[in-house]
């Protein structure tokens, strides 16, 4: 079958797949959301002339997942092909797999597991938690669009930028998405003036990813702070919610760094937020979470001169007899950090049952020699205990030449996810070994992944009550973020594991933190009491904010500002509670 005819048979496919959907005389609950099968699911008509009112860019989900499948929404499935799911299989874990997608999330569970193509080619492919349409935004009007289009037909409103995403926010079931991976301006402002800030800045379109950013900037013998991701869309929820990178403990949290924003609210309409002009929405945006408070369009923000780098990378395996020397070895690396993050340096590492990695070490104004130094006291003991490791480090000229040589970037798409702050107090109070016991209790459990990614934040705001970030951000020596494996072949399985993280890991961190936080970013989904956990202090003047600018809720995701005021029920439908 040429390409031109399996299109147009996917259309009449798609055609025929809605139209059923459609048609169906439940009536919707007071306080929910329509959805398909409702008698109020917009028609078909409605959709075309959404479809026409966004110049053709409205996109019907098909699952990435639908050529693994004989079936596709209970019909026969035209997308069926067992190599091109062959060939999937061998890219899914990556994160560019899922990019060009307006659907897919990278986070595979909150898919819940509908079109999975790891498993036989007799399961289905039903939509799950995927969207059901989603508008390709490349202007404003698109967007706009959008928002009223779901205010008018009643049925949940999403935002995806990348989708590079832990907690399920770009993604829900029988709803609408609003794309903004399209919008991906970058725009030098050589002389910005405006609040207490004179200098450069760049204006940075919603879906520009960090890679995109960093080699823009770098054009200019600039900087700026963005993820460690180079696939993170740097405005969207990266942004918006705090945003800490390589360049954290030089200049602070990437929210720290905006002067600007354009935002499209509830009501459709376009506003600028700054210190001075709707300073209420601007504090919020600065690490109140994304996907809440408006659709963001664009951030203005600082850039820095650039400078040279050095990294370092170690290694220390875990041959099955040296668990006690190794542990003891995190032990004097993690003393080591307070030192190390004041001198604006960064360091990502992991503990698993295969051994300790430093994955790396990234240090602003700093030559190889000078980081080396700061871990001497680790190769020390390494060395007087006998273990087994590698070591090296490196100087760069630019930051990007430093960004490009990381060979360590982990996928995104296989794992359960769970986090906690980790204040530097409990090193500075010498608790470091209750600290250890947790770590090896947690990296110690199958197919489970300790991360560290370790900062200073605390000295580029006055107050921590400056932005909206959690002020949990400000005390942490190091971020901790727990993962496990999914299980694609057994979803009772990645389930358990989930519900692990949550009842049993991350505990073990909860415990030695009481009253501590998490960043928003990288949490568990299920966290209990999230609004304290993630927001902190904060939380009752965002959801103040979040009534002000969105009183009737258009904007949902999991664990938003806001987003207990909700419920998705067991066939996905979002129910006010």
């Amino acid at each position: 079958m040429s390409p031109s005819s399996l299109k147009t048979l996917l259309r009449l496919f798609l055609a025929c797949a809605v139209v059923r959907a459609s048609v169906g005389n439940t009536t919707t609950p007071a306080g929910c959301r329509s959805i398909p099968g409702d008698s109020s699911w917009p028609s078909q008509a409605k959709w075309d002339a959404l479809n026409k009112t966004v110049g053709g860019n409205l996109v019907s989900t098909i699952p990435i997942a639908a050529p693994c499948h004989e079936t596709l929404f209970g019909e026969p499935n035209p997308l069926f092909n067992q190599e091109n799911c062959d060939a999937l299989r061998n890219i899914w874990f990556f994160p560019t797999t899922h990019l060009p997608s307006s659907s897919s999330p990278m986070e595979y569970p909150f898919s819940n597991n509908s079109c999975n193509p790891f498993l036989g080619p007799e399961t289905p492919c039903t939509m799950g938690g995927l969207v059901a349409y989603t508008v390709n935004a490349t202007c404003t009007r698109d967007i706009q669009a959008a928002i009223q289009f779901a205010k008018n037909n009643n049925i949940r409103l999403v935002i995806r930028n990348t989708g590079h995403d832990y907690l399920g926010k770009s993604t829900g079931a029988h709803s609408l998405g609003v794309w903004t991976h399209n919008l991906n301006t970058l725009d030098l402002i050589q002389d910005y003036q405006g609040g207490n800030y004179t200098g450069p800045a760049i204006k940075v379109g919603a879906g520009v990813k960090a890679i995109d950013a960093y080699e823009f900037a770098d054009s200019h013998g600039l900087i700026l702070v963005a993820g460690n991701c180079p696939t993170v869309g740097v405005a969207g929820g990266y942004l918006q919610g705090g945003g800490h990178g390589p360049l954290s403990s030089k200049f602070g949290l990437a929210a720290d760094q905006v002067l600007e924003w354009e935002v499209i609210t509830a009501d459709g309409e376009v506003l600028t937020a700054t210190a001075t002009n709707n300073s209420d929405l601007f504090w919020a945006l600065r690490g109140g979470g994304g996907s809440t408070f408006g659709v963001v369009l664009s951030a203005t923000v600082k850039v820095h001169p650039d400078t040279y780098f050095s990294t370092a990378y170690m290694t220390v395996p875990n041959n099955g007899s040296n668990a006690d020397a190794l542990y003891s070895v995190v032990g004097t690396f993690i003393e080591t950090l307070p030192a190390l993050t004041d001198a604006g340096a960064i360091a990502i590492f992991e503990v698993a049952a295969d051994g300790f990695f430093l994955v790396p070490a990234i240090a602003p104004d700093m030559q190889s020699s000078e980081l080396d130094a700061h871990f001497q006291p680790v190769i020390n003991k390494l060395n007087n205990l006998g273990l087994e490791y590698t070591y090296s480090s490196s100087t760069n000229s630019t930051f990007l030449r430093t960004f490009n040589s990381i060979t360590t970037i982990s996928n995104v798409s296989d794992q359960n996810l769970g986090g906690r702050f980790i204040p530097r107090s409990l090193v500075e109070n010498n608790q470091t070994n209750a600290l250890l016991d947790a770590i090896r209790y947690i990296s110690s459990q199958p197919d489970t992944l300790f991360v560290g990614n370790a900062i200073n934040v605390k000295k580029f705001v006055s107050s921590p009550d400056d932005i909206a970030a959690n002020p949990a951000f400000r005390e942490a020596l190091f971020s901790a973020t727990l993962g496990n494996y999914i299980n694609y072949t057994h979803w009772d399985v990645t389930v358990a594991r989930q519900r692990a993280i949550t009842d049993d890991l991350l505990p073990q961190l909860e415990a030695l933190t009481p009253n501590g936080g998490a960043y928003l970013n990288e949490g568990d989904v299920n966290q209990p009491d999230f609004q304290k956990t993630f927001y902190g202090d904060h939380y009752d003047r965002l959801l103040q904010i979040k009534t002000k600018y969105d009183p009737k809720g258009i904007f949902y995701a999991q664990t938003a500002v806001g987003s207990e005021r909700w419920k998705q029920d067991l066939d996905g439908r979002l129910c006010m509670t």
